[in-house]
């Protein structure tokens, strides 16, 4: 049976570094049972092992749902029992490393410890001899630097030997109360001489009376001392490190906050105007070349120009279609936050924000995702993942969806210039700041119901010392995040899209060959007068309204077109200027709200603001939270965005 290894350390020691170089492509992630942490599972070659690598943590008292599974998945909880486990020190921070590392010892693990960050502690002038360390903690210490791929043929070597005769820390003894024990932690099949076999876990250490768990703390902290005396480094003498001299501008409270600020609007202007010249490239090459080459392939089978053709034309190969259009941007956008995350700057822009955010029940590291989400949604979930802290990945999660992306733009421009020539871009801006309130709102409400009390605790950081990204590491893990994207939600868009196509291509009425029916005696034009009643307090009870909607569940971008199809007019290249399509649209509200045409216009850019984001980020939005809270966050957003727009119209036609 393949052994089972588990990385473990602290934030910011390189962990997910060394798991990525050691994996390569061999890897998968997956949500520990019950929960929306994820933990990453690989195959490592080297030592021919199953290697597991969980959220990064402190301490083996766990304050938090990632810090809980790193401590289960220690203990061996479901199938994650570890053979060895690798604890990650960090050459620049040791003794906070050693300390996880004891607490790792109490839980009776046999473990292999690798050295990490070696050249920033050596910039500091604090140097650590691993052989020395070895010598001191009775286990293998191997200096490794994932970044460079330095250590990782020693540290196999050293894992494979440990496998054989398991390796235990020195001058500490297994504890049944301790957090992550596990009876034994030396594989079954090998003869065990250390006393870590026992009863099973006692009662938990957070259960034990104060003064216990001070001088149990303190017994630790003097192994730590004990162990640094012996092996530590000489201390330097304190000077200004680069990191620091950085700091000072980066983390200057007058500084500080216009860098974040050009930092977010570059990570905006990646979500809109770099990546949209390639968006279209990809769905420009789906639409020719590949529907072309589809189509004739069909033709030669004998099965092209009918409703198979259109079926896998217009449905799976359309949603093939939106996936590969968001892989250039998805692209950007990991790559983009990788690279913040590995110089070292993501924890600094956390801490520049933390003030503004404690406003929405968050701290500062929820900000990039936020400002990123006001370009497009999906990238902005996607940058969710940076997030340590599982409850803030998921309020966070759920509030993207409120920020007005791009795409909801076209829409405003259209109505906004319809229905307020005369001040359209206030109307356009007044559902920005709707957004804004809407975020505001929904994330205090959120952090009541959701860790109540989490947001009140200080945001404790230590700020990495900056690094200078290596291409590889951040290619590699460009390339899992993109690829997870597509494999998982790229099912869901093109299950999703062919369903669409199928209820365009089913007629309600006789005297229509499937796949070669007009809208309005399609399935889904049925569907959408079926629904239509339910807007009529909002002021637009308009069958192509509700259309535009239904459309706009799938990408808002085609909202304008869908309604320019069902008012049967050309659709304009300019909303602004949408010529006969602004006439129709302007009389069809005008009759559905009995003259207050405005108020209803309004009322539907605040439904379209508030109502589910587009099809592709609610199947990164499953991804990510699973598929019960995606469904209540889109039964909330319907209420909510319905009860607003119905909201706006009646107070709107008193002023219309």
């Amino acid at each position: 049976m393949t052994a089972t290894v588990l990385l473990l350390g602290n934030p910011n020691v390189g962990k997910s570094t060394l798991f990525n170089a050691l994996t390569g492509a061999r890897q998968e992630v997956r949500n520990a049972p019950g929960t929306t942490v994820e933990v990453h599972e690989g195959q490592w070659a080297g030592p021919g092992v199953r290697l597991l690598d969980v959220p990064g943590t402190y301490s083996l008292l766990a304050r938090s749902p990632d810090e809980q599974v790193a401590v289960d998945v220690l203990a061996g909880a479901g199938a994650d029992a570890a053979d060895l486990v690798v604890v990650l020190l960090d050459a620049a921070a040791l003794p906070r490393s050693l300390y996880l590392l004891g607490q790792v010892a109490q839980a009776g693990r046999p473990v292999v410890a690798a050295l990490t960050m070696c050249d920033v502690a050596a910039v500091a002038g604090a140097r650590v001899d691993p052989a020395q360390l070895q010598n001191v903690l009775g286990v293998p210490v191997v200096a490794t630097d994932p970044r460079r791929r330095d250590g990782l043929a020693a540290l196999a070597a050293a894992v494979t030997a440990a496998l054989r005769a398991p390796a235990h820390v020195r001058g500490l003894e297994p504890d049944p109360a301790a957090p992550g024990f596990a009876p034994c932690g030396c594989p079954t099949e090998t003869a065990c001489t250390h006393p870590c076999a026992g009863p099973g876990p006692a009662e938990p250490l957070t259960h034990l009376p104060l003064d216990t768990q001070l001088a149990r703390s303190q017994r630790l902290f003097d192994w730590v001392q004990g162990v640094l005396d012996r092996a530590g480094p000489a201390q330097p003498e304190p000077r200004p490190t680069v990191s620091d001299r950085i700091d000072r501008v980066l983390l200057h409270p007058v500084a500080g906050v216009p860098i974040l600020l050009v930092v977010a609007w570059t990570l905006f202007q990646l979500a809109t105007a770099v990546a949209a010249p390639l968006m279209d490239w990809a769905e420009r090459l789906v639409s020719g070349p590949l529907t072309a080459a589809t189509g004739g392939l069909l033709d030669a089978v004998g099965a092209g120009g009918g409703w198979l053709e259109g079926l896998v034309v217009g449905g799976v190969l359309a949603g093939v279609g939106t996936v590969l259009s968001f892989v250039p941007l998805m692209s950007l956008m990991f790559l983009a936050i990788a690279l913040l995350e590995d110089s070292g700057y993501l924890a600094r822009a956390a801490f520049v924000a933390d003030r503004a955010m404690r406003h929405l029940g968050l701290d500062g590291r929820a900000v990039l995702p936020l400002v990123v989400g006001f370009g497009c949604n999906l990238p902005a979930l996607a940058a969710t993942r940076t997030l340590p802290d599982a409850r803030q990945r998921l309020i966070t999660t759920l509030l993207v969806p409120y920020t007005s992306c791009a795409a909801r733009l076209t829409v405003y421009i259209l109505l906004a210039a319809a229905f307020f020539p005369d001040y359209a871009g206030t109307v356009i801006f007044a559902m920005y700041l709707l957004s804004v309130l809407l975020i505001a709102v929904a994330g205090r409400l959120l952090s009541r119901f959701i860790g109540a009390g989490g947001a009140e605790h200080p945001l404790v950081l230590v700020l990495p010392a900056y690094q200078r990204p290596r291409l590889g590491a951040l290619l590699t893990d460009t390339w899992r995040r993109l690829r997870s994207f597509v494999t998982k939600a790229g099912k869901v868009i093109v299950a999703a899209l062919t369903v669409v196509w199928v209820l365009l291509a089913v007629p309600v009425t006789g005297g229509h060959p499937i796949g070669e029916v007009p809208v309005t005696d399609s399935l889904y034009g049925a569907t959408a007068e079926a629904i239509t009643p339910v807007f009529a307090p909002a002021g637009f009870d308009d069958w192509r309204a509700t259309a535009a909607l239904m459309t706009g569940f799938v990408a808002k971008e085609v909202v304008v077109g869908s309604f320019a199809q069902t008012f049967a007019v050309t659709e304009p290249d300019d909303p602004a200027d949408a010529g006969p399509l602004t006439t129709r649209l302007r009389a069809a509200l005008e009759t559905s709200s009995d003259g207050h045409g405005e108020a209803a216009a309004l009322a539907f850019m605040v439904f379209v603001l508030a109502y589910t984001p587009c099809l592709a980020t609610l199947a990164e939005q499953r991804r990510l939270i699973g598929r019960r809270r995606t469904a209540a966050a889109i039964a909330v957003q319907l209420t909510l965005a319905w009860c607003a727009a119905v909201a706006t119209f009646q107070i709107g036609q008193l002023l219309w």
